[in-house]
């Protein structure tokens, strides 16, 4: 069926409602939930493959090769470790109470990065086992409640414990104004902007909280009451996660007890859906791994679930992951090690948690198989608790943020970047197509037409493109019947086609303009949108859209540069030789910068209120809606600019450039930006391509 055919659109043409919808996929085919349909879809094919090969472990050593593996894919994902550092630990304060102390402590993770911390101590002679407490997800960190109840639980019977702030709580808020306070209140928000800047230099938010742990593990094993041969791990929701990235990671943790987090992947995404960044690691589907595998990858050492009936991490998913890894265990010859602890309440380390948790301590660190109560005690106020003069350690130290480590990352990785331009074509698009996960050959997407009508001037029809199965991005297709260029417009609006398709609306201009326009909603956009278009918000409508892309390593930005060459592919495919141009606007501008290095015909790109680069994004800690195009890596090849400097054969126009908060860049600040393409496209042959920079 050639796409391009005047006549059979016009075959077609039949009377039509003046005030047609311009609505393309039917309401009762529900898409807003398609995409995210397709991923979970695309994810199952993954836990699946999983489930066989686990499934295949007979042996010991299979085992031990598997979790060999994962360990290495786990660290590759997290884009490395960091070199341990002189820990610089102070005591700066002791409470006395009753058969225990508590030792208000500060030392760095990384050098000039702090980390706040209580140590619980018992009353007598040591050493005693030591057990790291990571908080989950509280304003006040580890002043939090329950919290502090678990730590002097423990310490009560005989345990020492390290209870210690994550980056964005407590005293380790990372975005703070001049006065000290801190400018984002909540703890997943602040953990997922440190994760957008973290994905483009090739790290994650986990990478910062798991290095969190292992140091406070290492300050908790250098201190003279502890005995370092006897370590553990507990913690509750977030202090769950990170005790399951720990309690796999490293091996001095004896016994674990991770609560109200595990579940798995595959019950997460059909319930919940990804949560905040740390909870996301890059590529976890795509390499395997799963919630059962922390368990599985410490195996056979001593590990207890501690679940909640009615929690949000599933119940059901849960123990299946028990099921699972305590299989592990049981061919490991210590099927006893791994346990499962179930309360009927709901999310939260509440005290029978806590006491079974403590038991399992007990058991496993001081050989002690009894059941301790947790009784009755005071807690502590949380200024009682506070390390600081201030409240916060960035106030205290004028130290580092975790921002900042993401810049001076980005810095390190400059080099590098600025070698990409002088690569030849083919290495710019190997590079490309594998951080988007594109592949070399891409099919030429599936049309079906729908129906058409006249419209002023032009003809109309509601197509649907199927660029992968599953996928359907619609598209309306305007055809002037006096067209003065030949040319295709395929025109991306980021709140969606119908948006640009009113009266005096930018489709209506390009048409009076004579020039036939194919509007699209690629995946994920407009019509396909999770949920309409919404102004403010750190992240949008997208983040969960985004970190299931993240999981399947096929980034959202890659998914529709996916879309865009295809169905240029397909406009090829039907008429041969004819050229291209897309307009793009907003967060779409990526897209179409990408497509264009990888799709030939595409002569000319025109990008309205683009991001101006993602160093940009990573310079700024509190940036607007930059998930959606965070790519793992990419800053470790190539930036905006970069990729725009290689495109010399093209026109290209880069009008109102936005920064990573939606503000309009200056002329200035977008001509520096742009050096080294300006500088490029000024040396490239005559009658090569232009570049335009126009700023607002």
């Amino acid at each position: 069926m050639r796409l391009l055919s005047l006549a059979m659109i016009l075959l077609l043409a039949g009377a039509a409602p003046a005030q047609e919808s311009l609505q393309v996929l039917p309401s009762e085919s529900n898409p807003r939930a398609l995409f995210y349909a397709f991923l979970v879809g695309q994810a199952q094919k993954h836990f699946d493959a999983r489930k066989q090969l686990v499934a295949a472990l007979k042996t010991p050593e299979e085992i031990r090769q598997r979790q060999a593996y994962l360990k290495i894919k786990f660290i590759e994902a997290l884009g490395g470790l960091p070199d341990k550092t002189p820990l610089n630990g102070k005591v700066l304060g002791t409470l006395k109470a009753d058969g225990f102390r508590v030792e208000k402590v500060v030392f760095e993770s990384r050098p000039n990065h702090h980390v706040s911390a209580n140590l619980y101590i018992p009353n007598g002679k040591g050493p005693f086992p030591g057990v790291l407490l990571p908080c989950g997800h509280s304003a006040n960190g580890k002043a939090a409640e329950a919290y502090q109840r678990a730590a002097i639980l423990m310490a009560l019977n005989g345990l020492v414990v390290l209870c210690y702030d994550p980056i964005g709580q407590g005293e380790r808020y990372q975005i703070i104004d001049a006065m000290g306070r801190p400018l984002v209140k909540s703890s997943t928000s602040e953990h997922t902007l440190v994760g957008v800047g973290a994905l483009l230099v090739g790290k994650s938010t986990a990478t910062y909280r798991i290095w969190d742990g292992i140091r406070a593990l290492d300050y908790l094993a250098s201190r003279p009451e502890v005995d370092a041969k006897r370590l553990g791990c507990t913690g509750n929701s977030g202090g769950g996660t990170l005790t399951a990235y720990l309690m796999a990671l490293d091996d001095r943790i004896v016994a674990a007890a991770p609560s109200c987090y595990l579940t798995t992947l595959e019950r997460l995404f059909a319930t919940l859906g990804p949560q905040d960044a740390e909870q996301n690691i890059p590529g976890q589907v795509a390499f395997g791994m799963d919630h059962a595998d922390y368990i599985s990858m410490r195996a056979p050492r001593p590990t207890l679930m501690c679940v909640a009936t009615r929690d949000f991490f599933d119940i059901n998913g849960a123990w299946a992951t028990f099921r699972e890894a305590s299989l592990i265990y049981s061919k490991l010859g210590h099927g006893e090690r791994a346990a499962l602890f179930e309360y009927d309440d709901t999310h939260g380390f509440s005290r029978p948690r806590r006491e079974a948790a403590m038991r399992w301590m007990r058991r496993w660190l001081l050989g002690k198989d009894d059941a301790p109560s947790e009784g009755n005690f005071p807690s502590f106020k949380d200024e009682e608790l506070q390390c600081t003069r201030s409240g916060q350690v960035l106030e205290d130290y004028k130290g580092k943020s975790a921002f900042q480590l993401n810049q001076e990352e980005a810095l390190a990785l400059a080099p590098q970047r600025a070698k990409f331009v002088d690569l030849k074509a083919d290495a710019h698009k190997k590079i490309i197509r594998t951080l988007l996960a594109v592949p070399d050959k891409l099919p030429s997407a599936k049309v079906s037409h729908k129906d058409s009508y006249p419209s002023k001037g032009a003809l109309f029809y509601k197509a649907v493109f199927a660029p992968e199965a599953g996928i359907q991005v619609p598209g309306l297709w305007y055809v002037p019947t006096q067209a003065a260029d030949k040319k295709i417009t395929i025109y991306l609006d980021q709140r969606g086609m119908a948006a640009a398709a009113g009266p005096g609306g930018a489709l209506d201009l390009l048409l009076k303009q004579g020039r036939q326009v194919l509007a699209l909603d690629l995946r994920g956009c407009g019509e396909t949108a999770a949920a309409p278009a919404a102004k403010g918000g750190f992240f949008g409508t997208e983040m969960k859209t985004a970190f299931m892309g993240i999981h399947l390593s096929r980034p959202l930005l890659g998914q529709r540069v996916y879309d865009l060459v295809s169905i240029v592919n397909a406009i090829a495919k039907d008429t041969p030789g004819q050229e291209v141009e897309v307009i793009a606007t907003g967060s779409l501008g990526p897209v179409a910068l990408h497509a264009a290095a990888l799709a030939p015909l595409i002569k000319s790109v025109v990008i309205d209120g683009g991001l101006v680069s993602w160093q940009n994004v990573v310079n700024t800690p509190m940036a607007n809606d930059q998930l959606v195009n965070a790519v793992p890596g990419v800053l470790r090849f190539y930036d905006l600019p970069d990729l725009a400097a290689t495109l010399t054969s093209l026109s290209l126009t880069l009008r109102h450039p936005v920064d990573a908060v939606q503000k309009s860049v200056s002329q200035a600040d977008l001509d520096a930006a742009y050096k080294v393409a300006r500088d490029r496209f000024a040396k490239a042959s005559a009658g090569k391509g232009t570049l335009t920079l126009q700023a607002q």
